[in-house]
């Protein structure tokens, strides 16, 4: 396998090429693509956005991680805060780093890119912790978060426009590292 380097993106200008990788990494279809687009431009417009893409030496995106400061009146926080509340973790919306996307190309998971993401982006907030919601159900990408410190914090958590419920989790940041003879290189 190739070399991939974890490293500041501009994910504007390349976002048809991170909605590529999503779309195989999620499944989505064209039509999601295009709507997704627009959100996923209006998120990196807000203040405090940051974004890092995962390359190989051609530089080609196999993938991507962003996220920006929560912020209350933003859609997933109305969405969410319900089934904080209920759990009585509503504060967890306040002071966090919300990990908006994260996804990486299959035939590049398992090898430590998607945890190199995620701490690396995680490693440059101002926030004490970070929140983010994934597919509630065992998924490597849960697997991958637990093992990072988060928790789940609200589950289900039922999104309006999708079909699978999802599970919201937090975590305080630093990240933990896994000790070194665990740690996978991103190689």
């Amino acid at each position: 396998m190739e070399h991939v380097v974890v490293a500041p993106v501009d994910l504007a200008a390349r976002v048809d090429e991170a909605l590529a990788v999503q779309a195989v990494a999620f499944g989505l279809g064209p039509e999601e693509v295009a709507i997704r687009r627009q959100i996923v431009l209006r998120h990196l417009a807000s203040p405090g956005a940051r974004a890092l893409g995962a390359r190989t030496p051609d530089d080609r995106l196999v993938g991507f991680v962003y996220g920006q400061p929560n912020d209350r009146g933003h859609w997933w926080s109305s969405v969410v805060q319900p089934y904080l509340r209920r759990e009585g973790n509503d504060d967890w919306l306040d002071d966090s780093f919300v990990i908006t996307e994260l996804h990486v190309l299959p035939a590049y998971q398992g090898r430590g890119i998607g945890r190199s993401l995620i701490t690396a982006i995680t490693d440059h907030a101002e926030q004490p912790r970070s929140i983010l919601s994934a597919i509630d159900g065992d998924s490597p990408a849960r697997r991958l978060y637990h093992t990072l410190g988060y928790r789940d914090l609200a589950r289900p958590v039922h999104f309006p426009s999708a079909a699978r419920p999802y599970a919201v989790m937090g975590a305080p940041l630093p990240l933990p590292r896994p000790p070194a003879a665990a740690d996978k290189t991103v190689s």
